[in-house]
């Protein structure tokens, strides 16, 4: 595993996570009122959550795993290998799923969920980036 590579998309998925927690508005209102926000909030989370996948693909790619066949698989694996959780690897293919209506059906992002996951599950990428760092130093 190329132990550079992985600190730089770690770094970056720090930086993403840091930008989500400082613009995250205080209410569902403010985040619906504001599109400069909006577009903030998901670039990062979308960015966040595809340097999720391609972290894990890089640790894939090192092991004697198939290549995955979608994001979702990349955590599945993860999870065979012992670099993440049930718990986690859950979390990031729901994840999965907002990027992908994110990316492809802007248009339907519900600002409710989008307020959510900023309170709540951006302690599950903290957590994803503790469990890779761990397996990888091991």
């Amino acid at each position: 595993m190329d132990a550079l590579v992985l600190a730089q998309k770690i770094e970056s998925l720090r930086r993403c996570i840091r930008r989500v927690d400082e613009k995250s508005p205080d209410s569902v209102e403010e985040l619906v009122q504001d599109a400069d926000l909006q577009d903030i909030l998901v670039l990062n989370l979308t960015r966040a959550v595809q340097l999720c996948v391609d972290i894990g693909s890089h640790i894939i790619s090192q092991s004697d795993e198939s290549a995955p066949a979608t994001m979702g698989e990349v955590f599945t694996v993860l999870e065979r290998i012992g670099a993440i959780s049930a718990v986690t690897s859950e979390s990031m293919k729901k994840a999965v799923g907002f990027r992908n209506v994110a990316v492809h059906n802007y248009d339907a992002i519900n600002w409710a969920i989008v307020y959510s996951i900023c309170r709540k599950s951006v302690a599950e990428f903290k957590q994803f980036v503790r469990s890779i760092s761990a397996f990888a130093d091991n």
